[in-house]
C-alpha cells in the first residue's frame, strides 16, 4: 500500500431527496443494492482529508457505518449535505463530534427553497446547522453554489455564517457527467463577479488567515465564470480521486464524461492506482480544458503550491492596510476587456462547458 496520503472524496449515493435546478443527479439515483459497501472502503489508501458526498448522504442508513471506516482512513472528515433529515445528522455528529457538517443553502429563504426544490428546505437546513453549533460542533457551515438567481444573496448569507461563527463555502455552476446537465450558464457575468467581489472584501477586511485564502479562491471564481484559465494547476488523479457509488474510482466529478481509473470493487487500491487505466486518466487531466474551479480540486492545489495563493493574500493585505484599496474583480484582465468591449458576450460564453 502506498503511503503518500490522498485526498479523496466518496459520493456515497446517487439518491436525492432535492430537486436543484442545476443538478439533475436526482433523475438517474443509483439502487440501494448498488452501492459501494463498507467492505469496499476498506480497500481505501491513507488519506489526509475525505470528502463525503451524493446525492444526499443521510439517505444511506448505514452512514455511521461508513464514517466510522473512513476515520479509519482519513485524519479529517466533511459530510456535504442539505440538512433536511436533522435527526439523522445530530444522531451521527454525536458519536463523531470531530465531522464536518456543511449545509449546501443557495440563499435566503425564497431563493434557496425554489433553486433546491425542497419544501420548507431554508428552514430544515438552517435549523439544523443552529442545533450542530448549541451542540458544540466546530466544524459546521453552509455551502452555496452561486448563480444568477442568488448572487445578491451571496454577501448576506454570508454574514450570517459569519455572525454564527460557522464556515462560508462557495462554488459557481459547473456542467459535468456528476450533475446530469450540460446546459447550466452564468448569463450576468458582471453582476454574479461584482458580488463576489463584495464577498472577497468582506473575506479580506477580517482578522482570519482562512479567509483570506478563501478570498483567494472566490478570486478564482470570477476568473472561472469569465471562461479563463484556471489560476493553478489541476492534478486531479495525481493525488486527489473520487470514487462513486458503483465502486468506480475517478480523478473527478468536472468531466464531461465519465472517466474511470478502475473500481474498487473487484481490484485493490494498489492495482487500481497503478493500473494502464489509470494511467490513461492521468494524460487525459494533463490535457483537459474545462479549467474546472471546485474546491475538491482547488483545496489541494492551494496546498501544493501555496505560494501563489500566499503571494496574492499579501499583495491584497497590504494594499488593503497600507493604501486602503479595496479588491477589485477589474484586476482580471478579462473583466476589464468585456468592460471595454473587446470581449463579447458571445465569445466568453463559447468558453463556458455549457451545451446549448
Amino acid at each position: 500500500m502506498s503511503t503518500k496520503k490522498l485526498n479523496g472524496t466518496v459520493i456515497v449515493t446517487y439518491r436525492c431527496n432535492a430537486r436543484c435546478t442545476m443538478c439533475n443527479r436526482y433523475k438517474a439515483p443509483s439502487k440501494p443494492e448498488e452501492e459501494i459497501s463498507v467492505e469496499t472502503l476498506k480497500k481505501l489508501p491513507r488519506m489526509y482529508f475525505t470528502n463525503i458526498t451524493g446525492g444526499e448522504p443521510f439517505i444511506r442508513e448505514d452512514l455511521k457505518d461508513i464514517v466510522r471506516e473512513l476515520y479509519r482512513h482519513s485524519d479529517r472528515i466533511v459530510i456535504s449535505t442539505n440538512g433536511f433529515f436533522t435527526d439523522r445528522i445530530i444522531d451521527l455528529c454525536k458519536e463523531f463530534p470531530q465531522v464536518g457538517i456543511r449545509i449546501s443553502i443557495e440563499g435566503l429563504e425564497q431563493t434557496n427553497n425554489e433553486i433546491r426544490g425542497l419544501q420548507d428546505g431554508f428552514n430544515r437546513g438552517y435549523t439544523t446547522l443552529c442545533k450542530l453549533v448549541e451542540m458544540g460542533m466546530k466544524d459546521v457551515g453552509f455551502g452555496m453554489t452561486v448563480q444568477d438567481r442568488n448572487a445578491a444573496d451571496l454577501v448576506p448569507l454570508y454574514l450570517i455564517s459569519n455572525r454564527l461563527g460557522m464556515e462560508f463555502a462557495t462554488a459557481s455552476l459547473h456542467n459535468s457527467f456528476y450533475f446530469v446537465e450540460s446546459k447550466n450558464i452564468i448569463r450576468d457575468r458582471a453582476m454574479v463577479a461584482a458580488n463576489f467581489e463584495a464577498l472577497i472584501n468582506e473575506l479580506l477586511k477580517s482578522n482570519s488567515p482562512k479567509k483570506w485564502f478563501r478570498a483567494y479562491f472566490n478570486h478564482g471564481l470570477i476568473n472561472y465564470i469569465y471562461g479563463q484559465k484556471r489560476l493553478l494547476p489541476c492534478d486531479m488523479s495525481f493525488d486527489t480521486f473520487f470514487i462513486d457509488p458503483y465502486g468506480d474510482v475517478m480523478p473527478c466529478n468536472g468531466t464531461r464524461e465519465k472517466q474511470v481509473m478502475g473500481n474498487l470493487n473487484t481490484q485493490s487500491w494498489d492495482e487500481l492506482w497503478q493500473s494502464d487505466d489509470a494511467e490513461k486518466v492521468r494524460a487525459k487531466v494533463r490535457c483537459c480544458d474545462r479549467q474546472c474551479w471546485m474546491i475538491g480540486s482547488v483545496s489541494p492545489a492551494m496546498h501544493k503550491y501555496i505560494w501563489v495563493p500566499l503571494w496574492w493574500v499579501f499583495r491584497h493585505k497590504f494594499l488593503r492596510f497600507f493604501r486602503k484599496k479595496k479588491y477589485s474583480m477589474y484586476e482580471l484582465k478579462v473583466v476589464r476587456d468585456y468592460r471595454d468591449g473587446k470581449v463579447t458576450k458571445a465569445q466568453l460564453d463559447a468558453l463556458s462547458t455549457c451545451e446549448l
